[in-house]
C-alpha cells in the first residue's frame, strides 16, 4: 500500500521546477539560441524588404497578384519580426501561467 501512495503523490506533485545550472552548457544554449533569434531576425528584414519591392512593382505595373503577394509578404514578415521579438516573453508568460496550474 505504500508504494501506491507515493504513485499516488507523485501524480499530483512530482516536485520539478526549471531551475539553471544543472546541467553543463547551459550557457552555450542560450548563446546558439540567441543566435538563432537575430539570425531569424535578419532573415525576416531581408524577407520584408522584398515583399514590400514586390508590393510596389506589383501596384505600379498593374500586377495584381504580386501586389496581393507583396502584401501578404509583408503581413507575415511584420507577424514573424512580431512573433520573434516576443517569444521570450510569450515563453516566460506561459511558462508563470502553468506554475500556477494544481
Amino acid at each position: 500500500m505504500h508504494l501506491l501512495n507515493t504513485v499516488q503523490y507523485l501524480a499530483y506533485d512530482p516536485g520539478i521546477t526549471p531551475s539553471g545550472g544543472g546541467l553543463p552548457g547551459l550557457s552555450v544554449l542560450k548563446n546558439v539560441v540567441n543566435s538563432i533569434n537575430l539570425f531569424a531576425i535578419v532573415a525576416v528584414v531581408g524577407a520584408l524588404a522584398v515583399s514590400l519591392g514586390v508590393w510596389a512593382w506589383g501596384h505600379h505595373t498593374g500586377g495584381h497578384q504580386a501586389e496581393a503577394n507583396g502584401k501578404k509578404g509583408a503581413v507575415v514578415s511584420a507577424g514573424a519580426a512580431l512573433g520573434l521579438g516576443a517569444a521570450n516573453g510569450i515563453v516566460a508568460f506561459f511558462s508563470a501561467l502553468g506554475s500556477q496550474v494544481h
